[in-house]
């Protein structure tokens, strides 16, 4: 997979019993803890993925991922990802820019 970095990839170890476990797989980037640098999207996708596989919550995980679409096509990027012509945020930022594109969506019926 051609992701662009690390800190977009979730990942999920599943067994057949209990929700199994889901991680970014960059794990807790200890050497910028604190700096407001890490990127969270993976994070939040390996939210998504316990949603869908881990609760069987599809509609919630499909909410969260469109979250993140839509935040990464209005140009916000954190310095992992961070090119020409679009906006660099830190981590917090990037999380707030998130969750305000899952507020701002119409939800599904049910």
């Amino acid at each position: 997979m051609i992701c662009g970095s690390i800190g977009m990839l979730p990942s999920a170890s599943i067994g057949q019993l209990g929700p199994g476990l889901f991680e970014p797989i960059h794990g807790s980037a200890p050497d910028i803890a604190g700096q407001d640098k890490a990127n969270p999207l993976a994070t939040i996708l390996s939210a998504a993925m316990l949603l869908r596989y881990g609760l069987g919550e599809s509609k919630a995980a499909e909410r969260i991922e469109a979250a993140v679409m839509e935040t990464l096509n209005r140009g916000f990027r954190t310095g992992d990802i961070y090119s020409t012509g679009n906006k660099l945020v830190g981590c917090k930022e990037m999380g707030e820019q998130v969750m305000k594109s899952v507020e701002t969506q119409i939800p599904a019926a049910v």
